[in-house]
């Protein structure tokens, strides 16, 4: 055991205060009251800021599972701190409120929410058969008891229905119906929503009781817990030994601005771009040179297109390949949302039905597709 959990768990609600992330006293109080290291295995592998992430061993090298345990590090089952709370802030739970948690994990979000407003208030499904086990074990030593059950997060569980507040844990591209019609009018569904083009963001949607869920994306989602999934197909596997011919040519808009500049900008060209995902790659040095990709998510021979970026060039090379010309839609798309006056993540929404969602900016009429009439 560190000898001094306390003043660590002190000093991350100081840094997290002092940035705006924990406003909400309770939740610095649950952060005490459930420390995470009662839900972090003692050899696990972590993740910091996208980076490639490393083994940690509590037994081989006390101090380096410590300083993980207690930082913005999220291991497979445990999504980190400061992804946590933005999504418990958003969910806003109250005494009373009924909770359903769709991905169970480690059992530390349940346990925190079991704190804020009784275990018998919180339904939490895991898919997983044997992490529910570990968490069901972690929950009971940790003196707590929501209801649990392994099944399909997707499917929500209807017999303790219906809920005040729906956290999904994992990043999701739709909202499940089961969610939708397991949440009463009014109540709130918070998930990290994660289209295929650019991060994930946090969305926090009301229930308006015809079915539909609307909100904003009040924060990117951050480092949520990742299931344990089949590799994506690789950048060599989509364009390497490729016999069929390229489409190539130049281009004035510079791959920078489309790789990075807004959240914004991600939001709206993964709207209008359908089935597209970015990846950049860069130069080995200082050179500056970087390629942006982009890829047609699917199985991999499926469209993709590449920029390179060299500095002090005026125009830059572009190839393309495959029925799409993805780089002629993306650079459309980033345009149309400059010249509806740069839009931030914060203009955008989503509208979620059980057939399906829209994206829209600033007003949930103003759906993206076409000229978006009315939009900044």
């Amino acid at each position: 055991m560190d000898r001094d959990v306390d003043g660590r768990i002190s000093a991350l609600c100081d840094v997290y205060a002092a940035q705006g992330v924990l406003t909400d006293p309770a939740w610095r109080a649950a952060l005490g009251e459930v420390p995470r290291h009662w839900f972090v295995p003692a050899r696990a592998r972590v993740v910091r800021g996208g980076g490639p992430g490393h083994a940690i061993d509590r037994d081989r090298d006390p101090a380096a599972w410590w300083d993980a345990v207690y930082s913005d590090a999220v291991t497979p089952s445990c999504g980190s701190p400061r992804a946590v709370l933005h999504a418990l802030h958003a969910l806003a739970p109250r005494d009373h409120d009924r909770v359903l948690e769709a991905g169970t994990g480690a059992g530390w979000t349940a346990a925190l929410l079991s704190w804020r407003v009784g275990g018998a208030n919180v339904t939490s499904v895991e898919a997983d058969e044997l992490v529910a086990a570990r968490a069901a074990a972690d929950l009971a030593e940790a003196g707590h008891g929501p209801h649990l059950f392994v099944g399909d997060e997707a499917a929500g569980f209807p017999d303790n229905a219906p809920y005040d507040r729906v956290h999904v844990t994992r990043g999701v591209t739709a909202i499940a119906r089961a969610w939708l019609e397991q949440t009463r009018p009014g109540g709130v569904i918070v998930c990290p929503w994660t289209p295929a083009y650019g991060g994930g963001h946090l969305a926090c949607l009301t229930v308006d009781g015809q079915g539909r869920a609307i909100g904003r994306f009040p924060h990117l989602s951050g480092d949520t817990m990742e299931r344990a999934r089949p590799a994506s197909p690789s950048l060599a596997q989509y364009v390497g030994g490729t016999e069929h011919e390229t489409e190539r040519g130049t281009t004035l808009l510079d791959p920078r601005s489309v790789a990075w500049d807004s959240y914004g900008a991600d939001l709206a060209i993964g709207a209008l771009v359908p089935r597209a995902r970015k990846h950049v790659c860069a130069a080995r040095g200082d050179s500056g040179e970087l390629t942006l990709w982009l890829l047609e998510t699917g199985a991999p021979g499926g469209s993709w297109a590449s920029v390179d970026y060299e500095p002090g060039a005026d125009r830059f090379a572009v190839e393309q390949y495959g029925g799409r010309r993805l780089w002629d839609e993306v650079s459309r798309a980033y345009l149309r949302w400059v010249a509806w006056g740069r839009p931030g993540r914060e203009r955008f929404g989503l509208t979620a039905r059980p057939d399906g969602h829209d994206l829209w900016l600033d007003t949930p009429g103003n759906v993206l597709g076409g000229d978006v009439p009315g939009g900044g």
